[in-house]
């Protein structure tokens, strides 16, 4: 019960002439995927558990909220069965709601539709996706139980979850995205990201005039890796997120506003 709308990116200042990264972008939703390590779901006995989430998370789905610890977004979820087919996950953190997914299995159980929104910012940003069943759970247990992949293409959210900005000076790499920002040296000196609940911390290094990479860290962790690679005409960046706590990469293409 993941969404992937989780770029971090700009705020504008001195810009060096005619880089392509300058600018507002949008993610060009059809062109997400997500692959690596699948999510594995299950409930039963009245107990939610993801055993795929870092650390794993496994509480009663009696729709109050639970104590969860090592998850640096929330510090509780509630979990409630609203039919044989449906259940909605609401994440808080310091008694805050932050995120909120209801997840629908198909009638014939081999996909999941999900729709969520996120108030980890100052704007709430929403949408929806969708999984495809890669496994089945135990018999007698509620159908969202089970191992699945994100399917491609199956992925929407709104300007705040799709809208970020880029800008590159001589020294440094700036980034926005919905009260979440950075300005980090290229020199790969760590910085923190303002904004963020998570204290995520941001080092940059540009590895050519069109490419950055950056390495995001947590309580001392790396947790990604990134590449933010700007076309030459500066009309598109594709951008591809190795995400080491999970096990997955997501790649996507951001169209120049």
């Amino acid at each position: 019960m993941k969404a992937v709308f989780g770029v971090l990116l700009l705020v504008p200042a001195a810009a060096l002439a005619g880089s392509p990264f300058d600018g507002t972008w949008k993610i060009r939703t059809e062109t997400i995927r997500v692959t690596g390590k699948p999510d594995v779901l299950l409930l039963t006995g009245g107990e939610y558990s993801c055993s795929s989430c870092v650390p794993q998370i496994k509480v009663k789905a009696d729709g109050q909220p639970h104590e969860v610890t090592g998850h640096p977004y929330y510090d509780s979820v509630a979990v409630v069965v609203i039919s044989p087919t449906t259940v909605r996950a609401i994440y808080t953190l310091r008694g805050q709601e932050t995120f909120r997914e209801t997840d629908t299995v198909s009638a014939d159980g081999k996909s999941f539709a999900a729709t969520f929104s996120d108030h980890s910012g100052p704007k709430e940003a929403t949408g929806s996706f969708s999984e495809t069943r890669v496994a089945e759970g135990p018999a007698g247990s509620h159908a969202i139980s089970g191992t699945w992949q994100p399917s491609p293409g199956g992925m929407q959210g709104n300007d705040v979850a799709t809208t970020v900005q880029f800008q590159l000076t001589q020294d440094h790499f700036r980034s926005e995205s919905n009260g979440r920002s950075f300005e980090a040296p290229l020199d790969g000196t760590p910085v923190p990201v303002a904004g963020d609940p998570g204290h995520t911390v941001v080092s940059v290094k540009r590895a050519d005039p069109n490419t950055i990479l950056e390495t995001d860290s947590r309580l001392g962790q790396v947790t990604d890796q990134i590449r933010i690679a700007a076309a030459a005409d500066g009309k598109t960046v594709h951008y591809e997120d190795k995400d080491l706590e999970h096990g997955q990469t997501t790649t996507f293409v951001l169209d120049k506003q």
